[in-house]
């Protein structure tokens, strides 16, 4: 009898710095990671490349350093939110000079044979910055948004410049999502992102520019605290936007516009800027219901689409696992956001729940671009597929939001466990 109390007593001691983390959210993550190498051999099979077994080792040290920071309290990373944005910059800088070149970027920092990408650990970093900022602000001030928005300008620009479009995308979505979260007057994340409408708009409507150029007007007028003045700079703003856009799209070679606008109509360019998408689609109908079985894709299996294992992983799980293999990734997802959320809602401070709104917010863009554009809705930006495309820096920093998020679940009381 006292020999069981103590194997009880032992298990207990094991189990419980763990009992308010979030099993789901581990669980789930870690299927994806599994099933992504499993679809990266798949792609690679006939090539005798080992990408697959990278995947696995990458997210097997990703899980290790993720199971680390969850036994840590997230709050002492408020003190640490200016170290970590130096850092973030100055490993962005430092890309600029030691980087190493590819796919027409500088984006990568070569370490002993390991190239570090610092962009995707950036995402990580804004996140906690931008938490440690806004967690102590009730309601945010047009000067306090502003402020952020420049702290947040520094190292998107880094990334923008080098070049790098689908990483900074998520940087936009990662503060959307956040300042929302953060009681952020909605009515001013419109209008931070009304010039670029305007810049869309007055190239493919005149009439629908001019439309929305008087209801950025209307929502300046209702928001800002400076009605008068407000308006009239959000309209000149808009203006000035759509006519730089429009001499902008003037400016730009036959074959950049494609590139922006290809995936409408990829028949016109089947060769160029139209071939991944199109090879895409075609992988994913052919899939139909069940699909053609693993290992059995013929549009996989014959290499039709380039960096199949990376931006289009998606066009393989429809192909070879039909719309069944999809709709389970898709869950899968669902079940990761819908658990983020539930932590973000219970956690003991607003510093942690929003650094659970930053992580899902960085989560289901990228997963929402990407699965666009791999069935032809979205431009090719080359944004990975969370935990499933192949990416050492992309997988680690995924795996670091996740322990940051299982820190902040780990932390919540007792009585919101299953709220």
């Amino acid at each position: 009898m006292l020999q069981r109390i103590q194997v009880r007593n032992r298990w207990k001691f094991i189990i419980k710095p763990w009992e308010e983390a979030d099993p789901w959210l581990f669980v789930a993550c870690i299927g994806l990671t599994i099933f992504g190498g499993i679809m990266i051999h798949s792609v690679e099979i006939n090539q005798g490349l080992i990408d697959w077994w990278r995947h696995w080792v990458t997210g097997g040290v990703g899980l290790f350093l993720a199971i680390i920071i969850s036994r840590c309290r997230y709050q002492i990373l408020i003190e640490w939110k200016w170290p970590i944005y130096i850092l973030i910059n100055f490993s962005l800088i430092a890309v600029r000079f030691i980087g190493t070149t590819g796919l027409g970027a500088q984006r990568w920092i070569n370490i002993g044979g390991f190239y570090l990408q610092p962009s995707e650990f950036a995402k990580v970093g804004m996140i906690v910055t931008l938490a440690a900022l806004l967690h102590d602000k009730t309601v945010p001030t047009v000067r306090d948004m502003l402020r952020m928005l420049a702290i947040m300008a520094v190292p998107w620009g880094l990334i923008f410049a080098e070049p790098n479009l689908g990483t900074s995308l998520v940087f936009g979505a990662i503060t959307m999502g956040m300042f929302y979260w953060g009681n952020v007057n909605p009515g001013w994340l419109i209008l931070l992102f009304s010039p670029l409408f305007s810049v869309l708009l007055n190239n493919l409507s005149t009439p629908i520019w001019i439309a929305w150029v008087v209801i950025a007007g209307i929502i300046a007028w209702r928001s800002l605290p400076w009605p008068w003045l407000g308006t009239f700079a959000t309209v000149l703003v808009n203006v000035v936007s759509g006519h730089v856009g429009h001499l902008f799209w003037g400016v730009l070679k036959d074959y950049q516009k494609m590139r922006l606008t290809g995936f409408l109509n990829p028949e016109k360019d089947p060769l160029g800027s139209g071939y991944h998408l199109i090879q895409s689609r075609i992988a994913i109908g052919a899939g139909e219901l069940k699909g053609r079985g693993l290992f059995q894709g013929t549009q996989t299996q014959l290499n039709f689409i380039p960096e199949q294992h990376t931006d289009f992983i998606f066009s393989a799980i429809g192909e070879e696992l039909g719309f069944i293999g999809c709709i389970c990734v898709l869950v899968t997802f669902w079940i990761i956001c819908f658990r983020l959320v539930t932590i973000a809602q219970t956690a003991n401070d607003d510093f942690g729940s929003l650094l659970a709104i930053g992580v899902l917010s960085m989560l289901i863009f990228q997963v929402f671009v990407n699965i666009g554009m791999n069935i032809g809705l979205a431009p090719v930006t080359g944004i990975p597929l969370p935990f499933l495309s192949y990416g050492n820096a992309s997988l680690l920093s995924n795996f670091l939001g996740l322990g940051l998020v299982e820190s902040v679940a780990n932390q919540r009381q007792r009585k919101k466990r299953w709220n």
